[in-house]
């Protein structure tokens, strides 16, 4: 069955970082694009961050792009998300996702989900 298990999540203030990590089932997940949402409470699932299977080509969303940066490392079968700079309405529950072939901004499209983790950023 494949998994995937967050961590990272925490409390921080305004200014500080943060590195999330998502661990993926070796062979089941491997050949899988990855990504990174969130999702505030009353609000819809926000897309991040996504990154190809290989880890050679990603996109970062206009929201957080310059402060957020999404990686991947097979040899460890992870995917990472550094949050830097973060401000109180990063607030949320993070979660990772795999998705077939490619990543995409649509969190629907999306096969396997991790059960998250929450950032509070606090001023």
């Amino acid at each position: 069955q494949a998994q995937l298990v967050e961590s990272g999540g925490g409390l921080v203030q305004t200014g500080g970082s943060l590195r999330l990590s998502c661990a993926y089932s070796e062979g089941a997940l491997s050949n899988y694009a990855m990504a990174w949402f969130r999702q505030a409470p009353e609000t819809k699932r926000e897309f991040l961050a996504g990154i190809s299977i290989s880890g050679g080509s990603s996109y970062t969303a206009d929201s957080v792009k310059g402060r957020f940066t999404i990686s991947r490392d097979h040899a460890r079968n992870t995917v990472s998300l550094q949050m830097d700079s973060l401000k109180t309405e990063d607030t949320a529950i993070y979660y990772c996702a795999a998705k077939e072939r490619t990543w995409h901004i649509d969190p629907a499209r999306y096969q396997y989900w991790g059960q998250g983790t929450q950032v509070t950023v606090s001023s």
